[in-house]
Protein backbone atom coordinates (compact mmCIF):
# COMPACT_ATOMS: atom_id res chain seq x y z
CA UNK A 1 0.00 0.00 0.00
CA UNK A 2 1.53 2.88 -0.95
CA UNK A 3 0.61 6.78 0.01
CA UNK A 4 2.41 9.80 0.07
CA UNK A 5 4.29 11.44 1.39
CA UNK A 6 4.22 8.44 3.87
CA UNK A 7 4.87 5.13 2.11
CA UNK A 8 4.33 1.45 3.04
CA UNK A 9 4.23 -1.77 1.35
CA UNK A 10 1.47 -4.72 2.84
CA UNK A 11 1.81 -8.04 1.47
CA UNK A 12 -1.42 -10.26 1.71
CA UNK A 13 0.32 -13.53 0.93
CA UNK A 14 -2.51 -16.31 0.69
CA UNK A 15 -2.82 -19.70 1.00
CA UNK A 16 -0.64 -19.36 4.44
CA UNK A 17 1.18 -22.32 5.80
CA UNK A 18 1.23 -21.57 9.37
CA UNK A 19 -0.38 -18.43 11.18
CA UNK A 20 1.13 -17.15 14.72
CA UNK A 21 -1.02 -15.62 16.95
CA UNK A 22 -0.40 -12.50 18.47
CA UNK A 23 1.65 -12.20 21.61
CA UNK A 24 0.01 -8.80 22.42
CA UNK A 25 -3.31 -7.52 23.10
CA UNK A 26 -5.18 -6.96 19.74
CA UNK A 27 -6.29 -3.14 19.42
CA UNK A 28 -7.69 -3.59 15.91
CA UNK A 29 -10.19 -4.82 13.87
CA UNK A 30 -8.08 -6.80 11.59
CA UNK A 31 -8.09 -11.07 11.65
CA UNK A 32 -7.46 -12.20 15.61
CA UNK A 33 -4.90 -14.52 13.78
CA UNK A 34 -2.48 -11.69 12.36
CA UNK A 35 0.99 -11.93 14.55
CA UNK A 36 1.65 -9.28 12.68
CA UNK A 37 0.82 -5.79 10.30
CA UNK A 38 3.22 -7.22 7.56
CA UNK A 39 0.18 -8.90 6.07
CA UNK A 40 -3.26 -7.43 6.39
CA UNK A 41 -5.41 -10.16 6.30
CA UNK A 42 -5.15 -14.01 6.38
CA UNK A 43 -6.64 -16.16 4.18
CA UNK A 44 -10.78 -16.88 3.33
CA UNK A 45 -12.85 -13.85 1.61
CA UNK A 46 -14.63 -13.34 4.69
CA UNK A 47 -11.62 -12.67 6.12
CA UNK A 48 -9.77 -10.54 3.35
CA UNK A 49 -13.44 -8.22 3.15
CA UNK A 50 -13.49 -7.72 6.93
CA UNK A 51 -9.75 -6.42 7.07
CA UNK A 52 -9.86 -3.98 4.14
CA UNK A 53 -13.05 -2.93 4.86
CA UNK A 54 -12.17 -2.29 8.44
CA UNK A 55 -9.34 -0.11 7.19
CA UNK A 56 -10.91 1.51 4.15
CA UNK A 57 -13.45 3.28 6.30
CA UNK A 58 -11.26 3.95 9.36
CA UNK A 59 -10.82 8.06 10.19
CA UNK A 60 -6.61 7.52 10.83
CA UNK A 61 -6.33 7.23 7.29
CA UNK A 62 -6.43 9.16 3.84
CA UNK A 63 -6.35 6.59 1.35
CA UNK A 64 -7.56 8.95 -1.79
CA UNK A 65 -4.39 8.92 -3.35
CA UNK A 66 -2.82 5.53 -2.36
CA UNK A 67 -1.41 2.84 -4.80
CA UNK A 68 -2.96 -0.60 -3.37
CA UNK A 69 -0.36 -3.64 -4.10
CA UNK A 70 -2.93 -7.02 -3.46
CA UNK A 71 0.11 -9.32 -3.50
CA UNK A 72 0.14 -12.86 -2.41
CA UNK A 73 1.14 -16.66 -3.90
CA UNK A 74 -1.55 -18.65 -5.45
CA UNK A 75 -1.95 -21.98 -7.82
CA UNK A 76 -0.89 -21.59 -11.02
CA UNK A 77 -2.35 -23.03 -14.67
CA UNK A 78 0.83 -24.74 -16.34
CA UNK A 79 -0.71 -23.85 -19.64
CA UNK A 80 0.65 -20.18 -18.64
CA UNK A 81 3.45 -20.34 -16.44
CA UNK A 82 5.08 -22.08 -13.93
CA UNK A 83 6.19 -22.33 -10.06
CA UNK A 84 7.70 -18.76 -9.01
CA UNK A 85 6.11 -17.13 -11.77
CA UNK A 86 5.01 -13.38 -10.93
CA UNK A 87 1.09 -12.35 -12.70
CA UNK A 88 -0.53 -9.64 -12.54
CA UNK A 89 -4.11 -9.76 -13.31
CA UNK A 90 -6.96 -7.37 -15.18
CA UNK A 91 -9.87 -9.47 -14.05
CA UNK A 92 -10.74 -11.49 -10.68
CA UNK A 93 -13.16 -13.74 -11.37
CA UNK A 94 -15.23 -15.39 -8.45
CA UNK A 95 -15.91 -18.60 -9.86
CA UNK A 96 -17.34 -20.59 -7.20
CA UNK A 97 -20.37 -18.24 -7.07
CA UNK A 98 -22.41 -20.22 -8.78
CA UNK A 99 -24.33 -23.30 -8.46
CA UNK A 100 -23.03 -26.80 -7.90
CA UNK A 101 -24.45 -30.30 -8.58
CA UNK A 102 -22.21 -32.97 -7.54
CA UNK A 103 -19.92 -33.83 -10.39
CA UNK A 104 -21.42 -37.70 -9.77
CA UNK A 105 -24.45 -37.43 -11.09
CA UNK A 106 -24.43 -34.34 -13.50
CA UNK A 107 -25.93 -34.46 -16.87
CA UNK A 108 -24.11 -36.69 -19.53
CA UNK A 109 -24.19 -33.20 -21.58
CA UNK A 110 -22.93 -31.51 -18.79
CA UNK A 111 -19.14 -30.37 -18.78
CA UNK A 112 -18.84 -29.35 -15.18
CA UNK A 113 -20.98 -29.56 -11.93
CA UNK A 114 -20.80 -26.16 -11.81
CA UNK A 115 -23.83 -23.93 -13.32
CA UNK A 116 -23.68 -20.31 -13.41
CA UNK A 117 -26.78 -18.42 -10.76
CA UNK A 118 -29.87 -18.13 -12.41
CA UNK A 119 -28.75 -20.46 -15.18
CA UNK A 120 -29.76 -24.02 -16.36
CA UNK A 121 -26.30 -25.29 -18.23
CA UNK A 122 -22.66 -24.61 -17.91
CA UNK A 123 -22.11 -22.48 -20.69
CA UNK A 124 -24.99 -19.69 -19.90
CA UNK A 125 -24.01 -16.26 -18.34
CA UNK A 126 -25.09 -15.55 -15.04
CA UNK A 127 -28.68 -14.17 -14.68
CA UNK A 128 -28.66 -13.58 -11.34
CA UNK A 129 -25.96 -11.18 -10.56
CA UNK A 130 -24.95 -10.73 -7.22
CA UNK A 131 -22.40 -8.42 -8.12
CA UNK A 132 -19.05 -9.11 -7.14
CA UNK A 133 -18.80 -12.05 -9.77
CA UNK A 134 -15.94 -9.69 -11.79
CA UNK A 135 -13.98 -6.78 -11.20
CA UNK A 136 -11.82 -5.23 -14.09
CA UNK A 137 -8.66 -2.96 -13.11
CA UNK A 138 -6.60 -0.29 -14.70
CA UNK A 139 -4.89 -1.94 -17.46
CA UNK A 140 -2.17 0.53 -17.85
CA UNK A 141 -1.00 0.39 -14.11
CA UNK A 142 -0.69 -3.18 -14.89
CA UNK A 143 1.27 -2.75 -17.32
CA UNK A 144 3.41 0.07 -15.61
CA UNK A 145 3.65 -2.99 -12.73
CA UNK A 146 4.52 -5.53 -15.19
CA UNK A 147 7.27 -3.97 -16.65
CA UNK A 148 9.13 -2.56 -13.27
CA UNK A 149 8.71 -6.37 -12.10
CA UNK A 150 10.42 -7.58 -14.80
CA UNK A 151 13.39 -5.80 -13.82
CA UNK A 152 14.16 -8.15 -10.77
CA UNK A 153 16.03 -11.17 -10.71
CA UNK A 154 13.00 -14.23 -9.53
CA UNK A 155 14.06 -16.91 -7.16
CA UNK A 156 13.81 -20.66 -8.11
CA UNK A 157 14.44 -23.99 -6.51
CA UNK A 158 15.93 -27.24 -7.37
CA UNK A 159 13.12 -28.71 -6.42
CA UNK A 160 10.72 -26.55 -8.29
CA UNK A 161 13.38 -27.26 -11.15
CA UNK A 162 12.68 -30.97 -10.97
CA UNK A 163 8.96 -31.28 -10.33
CA UNK A 164 8.17 -28.57 -13.60
CA UNK A 165 9.71 -30.59 -15.53
CA UNK A 166 7.14 -33.38 -15.44
CA UNK A 167 4.84 -30.96 -17.71
CA UNK A 168 6.83 -31.18 -20.41
CA UNK A 169 5.72 -34.01 -21.80
CA UNK A 170 2.51 -32.79 -22.58
CA UNK A 171 2.32 -29.55 -25.29
CA UNK A 172 -0.35 -27.68 -23.70
CA UNK A 173 1.97 -27.61 -20.03
CA UNK A 174 5.19 -26.31 -22.24
CA UNK A 175 4.94 -22.89 -20.21
CA UNK A 176 4.63 -25.10 -16.45
CA UNK A 177 7.93 -26.46 -17.53
CA UNK A 178 10.07 -23.24 -18.10
CA UNK A 179 11.64 -21.22 -15.39
CA UNK A 180 9.60 -18.77 -13.46
CA UNK A 181 8.59 -15.85 -15.74
CA UNK A 182 6.63 -11.99 -15.08
CA UNK A 183 3.05 -11.92 -16.95
CA UNK A 184 -0.21 -10.40 -17.19
CA UNK A 185 -3.27 -12.76 -16.53
CA UNK A 186 -6.39 -13.21 -14.58
CA UNK A 187 -6.92 -14.58 -11.22
CA UNK A 188 -9.62 -16.78 -10.06
CA UNK A 189 -11.28 -16.26 -6.63
CA UNK A 190 -12.59 -19.26 -4.82
CA UNK A 191 -12.80 -20.04 -1.06
CA UNK A 192 -12.69 -23.68 -1.82
CA UNK A 193 -8.88 -24.83 -2.20
CA UNK A 194 -9.17 -26.62 -5.88
CA UNK A 195 -7.09 -28.95 -7.14
CA UNK A 196 -7.18 -31.46 -10.87
CA UNK A 197 -7.39 -30.97 -14.15
CA UNK A 198 -11.64 -31.15 -14.40
CA UNK A 199 -11.84 -28.50 -12.09
CA UNK A 200 -8.87 -26.15 -13.22
CA UNK A 201 -10.71 -26.32 -17.07
CA UNK A 202 -14.40 -25.93 -15.60
CA UNK A 203 -13.04 -22.95 -13.82
CA UNK A 204 -11.21 -21.65 -16.80
CA UNK A 205 -14.40 -21.52 -18.78
CA UNK A 206 -16.05 -19.64 -15.90
CA UNK A 207 -13.03 -17.36 -16.07
CA UNK A 208 -13.34 -16.89 -20.05
CA UNK A 209 -17.27 -17.04 -19.76
CA UNK A 210 -17.76 -14.32 -17.27
CA UNK A 211 -15.44 -11.89 -19.19
CA UNK A 212 -17.35 -12.28 -22.18
CA UNK A 213 -14.32 -14.50 -23.57
CA UNK A 214 -11.45 -11.20 -22.33
CA UNK A 215 -9.94 -12.69 -19.35
CA UNK A 216 -7.21 -15.45 -19.45
CA UNK A 217 -7.06 -17.55 -16.02
CA UNK A 218 -3.73 -18.62 -14.58
CA UNK A 219 -3.95 -18.16 -11.26
CA UNK A 220 -6.19 -19.46 -8.12
CA UNK A 221 -6.70 -17.28 -5.04
CA UNK A 222 -8.88 -17.69 -1.65
CA UNK A 223 -9.35 -13.08 -1.19
CA UNK A 224 -9.14 -10.77 -4.58
CA UNK A 225 -12.57 -10.50 -5.83
CA UNK A 226 -13.54 -9.93 -1.38
CA UNK A 227 -10.16 -7.32 -1.27
CA UNK A 228 -11.72 -5.59 -4.71
CA UNK A 229 -15.18 -5.47 -3.27
CA UNK A 230 -14.48 -3.60 -0.03
CA UNK A 231 -11.94 -1.40 -1.81
CA UNK A 232 -15.00 -0.28 -4.67
CA UNK A 233 -17.58 0.40 -1.44
CA UNK A 234 -14.30 2.94 -0.18
CA UNK A 235 -14.48 4.23 -3.90
CA UNK A 236 -18.12 5.04 -4.20
CA UNK A 237 -18.00 6.50 -0.36
CA UNK A 238 -14.34 9.01 -1.91
CA UNK A 239 -12.16 7.07 0.54
CA UNK A 240 -10.24 4.93 -2.12
CA UNK A 241 -9.39 5.17 -5.88
CA UNK A 242 -9.99 2.29 -7.20
CA UNK A 243 -7.64 3.06 -10.61
CA UNK A 244 -4.58 2.90 -8.40
CA UNK A 245 -5.07 -1.13 -7.81
CA UNK A 246 -2.63 -3.66 -8.60
CA UNK A 247 -3.64 -7.64 -8.16
CA UNK A 248 -0.13 -9.75 -7.91
CA UNK A 249 0.16 -13.50 -7.30
CA UNK A 250 3.34 -15.61 -7.89
CA UNK A 251 2.78 -19.13 -8.17
CA UNK A 252 3.05 -21.75 -5.20
CA UNK A 253 1.69 -24.70 -6.60
CA UNK A 254 0.47 -26.15 -9.59
CA UNK A 255 -3.62 -26.09 -10.15
CA UNK A 256 -3.45 -29.58 -11.51
CA UNK A 257 -1.40 -32.62 -12.11
CA UNK A 258 0.90 -33.39 -14.80
CA UNK A 259 0.25 -35.81 -17.33
CA UNK A 260 -0.13 -39.22 -15.47
CA UNK A 261 -0.07 -37.82 -12.10
CA UNK A 262 -3.13 -38.20 -9.96
CA UNK A 263 -4.96 -35.05 -8.48
CA UNK A 264 -4.40 -36.26 -4.80
CA UNK A 265 -0.69 -36.41 -5.33
CA UNK A 266 -0.48 -33.14 -7.06
CA UNK A 267 -2.71 -31.41 -3.79
CA UNK A 268 -1.55 -33.60 -1.00
CA UNK A 269 1.84 -35.36 -1.43
CA UNK A 270 4.22 -34.61 -3.92
CA UNK A 271 6.75 -31.65 -3.06
CA UNK A 272 6.31 -28.79 -5.58
CA UNK A 273 8.68 -26.40 -4.30
CA UNK A 274 7.29 -23.76 -5.31
CA UNK A 275 6.24 -22.40 -1.84
CA UNK A 276 9.24 -20.72 -0.92
CA UNK A 277 10.38 -19.00 -4.19
CA UNK A 278 6.43 -17.79 -4.67
CA UNK A 279 6.86 -16.09 -0.81
CA UNK A 280 10.85 -14.56 -1.98
CA UNK A 281 9.33 -13.68 -5.14
CA UNK A 282 6.28 -11.23 -3.98
CA UNK A 283 9.15 -9.13 -2.23
CA UNK A 284 11.59 -9.16 -4.93
CA UNK A 285 8.82 -8.05 -7.78
CA UNK A 286 6.85 -6.18 -5.02
CA UNK A 287 9.42 -4.18 -4.46
CA UNK A 288 10.46 -3.16 -7.79
CA UNK A 289 6.82 -2.24 -8.34
CA UNK A 290 7.34 -0.02 -4.92
CA UNK A 291 10.11 1.76 -5.88
CA UNK A 292 9.04 2.29 -9.74
CA UNK A 293 6.15 3.96 -7.81
CA UNK A 294 7.99 5.94 -5.52
CA UNK A 295 10.50 6.96 -8.62
CA UNK A 296 7.92 8.56 -10.96
CA UNK A 297 5.64 10.08 -8.18
CA UNK A 298 5.56 13.08 -8.97
CA UNK A 299 5.77 12.82 -12.61
CA UNK A 300 3.20 10.16 -13.42
CA UNK A 301 1.68 8.25 -10.23
CA UNK A 302 0.45 11.59 -8.05
CA UNK A 303 -1.98 12.42 -10.87
CA UNK A 304 -2.85 8.57 -11.16
CA UNK A 305 -2.03 6.38 -13.80
CA UNK A 306 -5.74 7.19 -16.68
CA UNK A 307 -7.26 4.15 -17.63
CA UNK A 308 -7.86 3.13 -20.96
CA UNK A 309 -10.30 0.50 -20.28
CA UNK A 310 -13.59 -0.03 -17.96
CA UNK A 311 -12.10 -0.37 -14.18
CA UNK A 312 -15.01 -1.46 -11.80
CA UNK A 313 -17.24 -4.25 -10.92
CA UNK A 314 -20.18 -6.40 -12.94
CA UNK A 315 -22.54 -3.40 -11.63
CA UNK A 316 -20.89 -0.39 -13.01
CA UNK A 317 -21.17 0.64 -9.59
CA UNK A 318 -18.49 3.60 -10.55
CA UNK A 319 -19.60 4.54 -13.66
CA UNK A 320 -19.18 3.81 -17.72
CA UNK A 321 -20.23 0.38 -19.46
CA UNK A 322 -18.60 -2.92 -18.20
CA UNK A 323 -17.29 -4.51 -21.06
CA UNK A 324 -18.47 -8.05 -19.25
CA UNK A 325 -21.93 -8.86 -18.46
CA UNK A 326 -25.37 -7.54 -19.27
CA UNK A 327 -24.15 -3.77 -18.74
CA UNK A 328 -24.71 -1.51 -16.35
CA UNK A 329 -27.11 -1.37 -13.51
CA UNK A 330 -27.08 2.28 -12.88
CA UNK A 331 -27.51 3.53 -16.60
CA UNK A 332 -23.98 4.04 -17.05
CA UNK A 333 -23.85 6.72 -14.47
CA UNK A 334 -21.72 6.20 -10.79
CA UNK A 335 -23.85 5.12 -7.64
CA UNK A 336 -24.59 7.51 -5.29
CA UNK A 337 -22.69 6.63 -1.37
CA UNK A 338 -26.11 6.40 0.01
CA UNK A 339 -27.28 3.71 -2.71
CA UNK A 340 -28.73 5.42 -4.87
CA UNK A 341 -28.77 5.57 -8.50
CA UNK A 342 -30.92 4.80 -11.99
CA UNK A 343 -31.40 0.66 -11.91
CA UNK A 344 -32.51 -1.48 -14.96
CA UNK A 345 -34.26 -4.05 -12.43
CA UNK A 346 -32.04 -6.81 -13.16
CA UNK A 347 -32.87 -10.17 -11.02
CA UNK A 348 -30.58 -10.62 -8.09
CA UNK A 349 -29.14 -13.74 -6.14
CA UNK A 350 -31.73 -15.45 -3.59
CA UNK A 351 -31.57 -13.45 -0.25
CA UNK A 352 -32.24 -15.14 3.11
Amino acid sequence: MLTAPQTAKSVNSSRAKAVRLSDSKIRHPLSPLIANHHALANPSEINAASTLTALTFSPLFDLRKTYFLIAGIAGISPKLATLGSVTFARYAVQVALQYEIDARSIPENFSTGYVPQGSVSPEEYPQSIYGTEVFELNNPLRDLAIAFARTATLNDSATAMLYRANYASSAAYIPGSQPPSVLGCDVATSDTYFSGTLLAEAFENTTRLFTNGSGVYCTTAQEDNATLEALLRGAIHNRTDFSRIVVMRTASDFDRPYPGQEDTSNLFYADQGGFEPAVRNIYLAGVKVVQGVLGEWERTFEAGVKADNYIGDILGSLGGVPDFGPGSEFGNNPVLPGGGGRKRGRRMGRMG
